[in-house]
């Protein structure tokens, strides 16, 4: 099977086309002003992306359940005004955004797959008017300086879910790195200070997997590993059950919890959505299937309790 690259290179073609993330089409971006509140606060999410091959292979369960995304209204019946993507696919070492005036570039962090995989494209707009906001507010909160990459498109820990959730990419789209050298209550607490993101219409998708050792991976069609099994069924028994903390400390607190994450990249995404939605949010397993043994595509809704 093949590997996807942790820290995909810079890209730095863009599309000349205004679109709605472009700041001549939002006064944010030449105001200043703050976007308005909506009515209700947005629910976050975790997604798990799994494997790549997600954006062809109809035999991948989690497939369907991110195309359902739309007809069952799963993040609302409105769409977001843009969407914050936490990658673990992106890593830097303190926070980045990607600041794209025009449509964001499709990354191909990954090799040895089918070559159709490397002809699509998913050209949402860029969020420029977004980016500044998340800056704002890590900074704000502590978690600076945040860098600005003019010129990063979509890692595949994005556009992959994001080709299936809203295919049309009409959408802006920012995305937000994660620094694997810290733990997960710091990526916790970087979540907090984005909470009023969802008071504006933002659409928080941490997109990672529930379990993520690439040495690990077996047929398609094994059956599941212990020691994966375990942990998944203890992290949604720990969200479920409102232990956040054990969640953040998961390499103390779970079984198995450096076999299932070696490396924290695919797993600090969880935590900043988690975060967003609060102490008090409530958690709820939306998607769970299994591939290749140890891939959980295991998904969560995180909501504000009222």
């Amino acid at each position: 099977m093949g590997q996807s690259q942790g820290k995909p290179k810079s890209h730095a073609r863009h599309a000349t086309r205004l679109t709605r993330g472009d700041e001549h089409e939002n006064p944010e971006a030449t105001t200043g002003r703050r976007p308005p509140t909506t009515a209700a606060a947005m629910d976050t999410f975790f997604l798990s992306h799994g494997s790549p091959t997600l954006s062809i292979d109809e035999t991948i369960p989690a497939r369907h359940f991110f195309k359902s995304w739309l007809p069952a209204a799963i993040a609302g019946s409105e769409p977001p005004r843009a969407i914050l993507v936490v990658s673990g696919h992106w890593e830097t070492a303190t926070p980045a955004v990607n600041v794209i005036r025009g449509n964001n570039d499709t990354i191909y962090d990954f090799y040895g797959f089918p070559k159709s995989m490397y002809q699509l494209k998913y050209p949402a707009p860029g969020a420029p008017d977004l980016a500044k906001r998340t800056k704002e507010l890590l900074e704000q909160g502590g978690f600076g300086p945040v860098k600005e990459d003019p010129s990063r498109g979509l890692d595949h820990g994005a556009w992959v879910p994001l080709m299936l959730m809203y295919p049309d990419a009409d959408i802006p789209v920012c995305q937000l790195s994660v620094q694997t050298d810290r733990d997960g209550t710091y990526h916790y607490n970087l979540g907090k200070a984005l909470a009023p993101l969802r008071n504006e219409g933002v659409l928080i998708l941490g997109s990672g997997s529930a379990t993520h050792n690439l040495r690990k991976i077996g047929s398609p069609h094994a059956p599941v590993a212990q020691w994966a099994s375990e942990f998944d069924a203890w992290l949604k028994d720990s969200l479920l059950s409102g232990r956040y903390d054990d969640v953040n400390r998961f390499e103390e607190k779970a079984p198995y919890g450096r076999m299932a994450h070696p490396q924290p990249d695919h797993f600090y995404p969880l935590h900043v959505a988690l975060g967003a939605a609060g102490d008090e949010s409530k958690a709820e397993q939306i998607h769970h299937s299994w591939s290749n043994a140890t891939l959980s595509y295991a998904s969560y809704r995180f909501t504000t309790k009222s």
